[in-house]
């Protein structure tokens, strides 16, 4: 991913988050520089990811707010089974925001289901707090 930069995945998290919160520069650089973190995307939209053992999680997926609905996403998501398992991963998860519905519903049509929820696990502007739902599938 040579043309989107820890800045730029910064700049387009931001674009996207509220919650949960975007995160920064240095927090970008952090993920990626750790090895078993990989990054699938451009200045479209993004996707990180670790693998660790058997298990791949989402860490965070970003669509530029002017690109969704073009398919992003998805292709995202496929790509980063297709990398999940060439990595070993049997199983994939990731948390979303409750209140996160495309999120959900293109986690849903990949074959993601809903495995629990974690209560006002993200802090939200203003004081309230939302439920995070833990989605998984085979990779």
């Amino acid at each position: 991913m040579p043309d989107l930069t820890p800045e730029a995945m910064a700049a387009l998290h931001h674009a996207c988050f509220t919650t949960p919160r975007p995160w920064g520069t240095g927090e970008i650089a952090s993920l990626l520089r750790d090895r078993h973190v990989f990054a699938l995307g451009d200045s479209g939209g993004f996707l990180l990811a670790r693998v660790i053992a058997d298990e791949a999680e989402v860490l965070t997926l970003a669509v530029s707010p002017t690109r969704r609905r073009a398919g992003i996403g998805a292709d995202l998501v496929t790509r980063f089974l297709t990398e999940a398992r060439a990595r070993g991963a049997a199983t994939a998860f990731l948390e979303v925001s409750a209140d996160n519905h495309a999120a959900i519903a293109l986690y849903m049509q990949a074959g993601f289901v809903q495995t629990g929820r974690r209560r006002a696990y993200y802090a939200v502007p203003g004081g309230v707090a939302c439920d995070a739902l833990v989605l998984a599938r085979a990779t």
